[in-house]
């Protein structure tokens, strides 16, 4: 006998993409621009650090983060956002991201709501671990298409009241993954205020915040204090992968109020996997250093400007506000991804695969993610043979 609760899901995207691919030679030279693995060089100091602090292997790792790691996060958010948080009681390193967006469900998700089957909305197009987490706890995950006629952001404001009386979390990626739309000041005092009328909490996904164009993301936690808002009513995460190209350190936090990181605290001295030591005195040293961040931007910043100028004439192109991600209209992009393919040998992904389908339709059906996080001159070429062969080339 087996679990059925997880036996109606998709294929993940990225097998499902091999399967409809790798049955077909590539038309050219190989071009990944599919997955948002961090390519630019990471800070060649941390090398240093490793070795000076191999021997912590040869220990375990506190379930809670290293104190000085947790100074490091905590000095951090209040450079970035301005927030003061207790390094004891409202911060916990993760071992990626990913683990605590799972884990937030199983830690705070309550069995019921108001007398019924809890729900936990989500953006749709969105990233999988979301609807693993809701799935996994027995909740209802409710998908909020995030359309063009929405700005790329899901509207929860537009859901009936009897779902939002049974909302316990509310996940929301800023910038968003895939479409790089930046939540702003006024949706964030939104959401709160929704999430205190309603009693649910606010799970800020804040991965990319680091990689934008000229104006910093506000954050998820610095609008909850501004309003004065509940500390626990938010929760956010961020990560070293995107920010320090560092998705091989799995290194990242969850920072909140008190009762909440007390529960994830609890869960994860059960079912959690710490951060070795050595790794730990990594993370502790990279989020302490602004240089590198800034040199990685500006590389970013650099694929804008060239995204902007290849596809700046196509019809309905929208130059992301951050993030790595392009967001690209097409009529169908499981058909637009196999042609890009099988014509030039560029990757991407279809942005159906993103997304669930809902009684509107899946929103993701009219497009392609493209990565853009090769050096610049692959990132210029692929963008240039996606330009050539799905949009007509440079003359529109």
């Amino acid at each position: 006998m087996f679990p059925e609760r997880f036996s109606n899901l998709p294929a993940y995207a990225f097998p499902r993409l091999r399967a409809l691919l790798d049955v077909h030679e590539p038309g050219g030279p190989v071009v990944h621009m599919t997955i948002g693995e961090p390519k630019h060089a990471f800070p060649p100091w941390i090398s240093d650090i490793l070795a000076q602090n191999m021997a912590g292997f040869n220990k375990y790792p506190p379930n809670e983060g290293t104190p000085e790691l947790r100074q490091a996060i905590a000095d951090w958010v209040k450079r970035r956002y301005g927030v003061a948080l207790d390094t004891d009681t409202q911060i916990m390193p993760l071992n990626g991201t990913r683990e605590g967006l799972y884990n937030v469900g199983m830690a705070l998700c309550p069995e019921q709501k108001n007398g019924a089957t809890p729900a936990v909305l989500m953006p749709n197009p969105f990233y999988q671990v979301y609807l693993i987490s809701a799935i996994s706890v027995a909740a209802e995950p409710v998908f909020v298409n995030a359309t063009e006629e929405t700005g790329h952001l899901p509207d929860f404001t537009a859901l009936p009241k009897d779902v939002l009386n049974r909302t316990a979390l509310a996940y929301i990626c800023s910038p968003a993954n895939p479409q790089g739309t930046v939540a702003d000041r006024a949706y964030w005092e939104r959401l709160i205020a929704m999430s205190e009328t309603h009693d649910f909490k606010v799970i800020a996904d804040e991965c990319y915040s680091e990689i934008y164009r000229d104006t910093p993301p506000v954050g998820a936690l610095q609008v909850a204090q501004e309003m004065g808002a509940d500390p626990d009513r938010v929760v956010i995460f961020h990560s070293l992968s995107k920010r320090s190209n560092l998705p091989g350190l799995r290194s990242g936090f969850v920072a909140s109020g008190a009762d909440n990181i007390k529960r994830i605290q609890q869960l994860r001295n059960y079912a959690g996997t710490p951060l070795p030591l050595p790794l730990q005195k990594v993370a502790e040293a990279v989020w302490s250093d602004e240089a590198h961040v800034d040199e990685n931007r500006a590389l970013y910043q650099e694929k804008y400007a060239l995204a902007d100028r290849i596809f700046g004439n196509v019809p309905g192109y929208r130059s992301p506000q951050a993030g790595f991600f392009l967001w690209l209209p097409v009529e169908d992009g499981e058909a637009a991804a196999l042609k890009l393919w099988k014509d030039t040998g560029v990757r991407v992904l279809p942005g159906a695969y993103l997304s669930q389908d809902t009684d509107a339709g899946n929103p993701g059906k009219g497009y392609i993610r493209v990565a853009m996080v090769a050096p610049i001159s692959e990132t210029e070429r692929g963008l240039t043979q996606i330009r050539d062969c799905l949009y007509g080339g440079e003359d529109q």
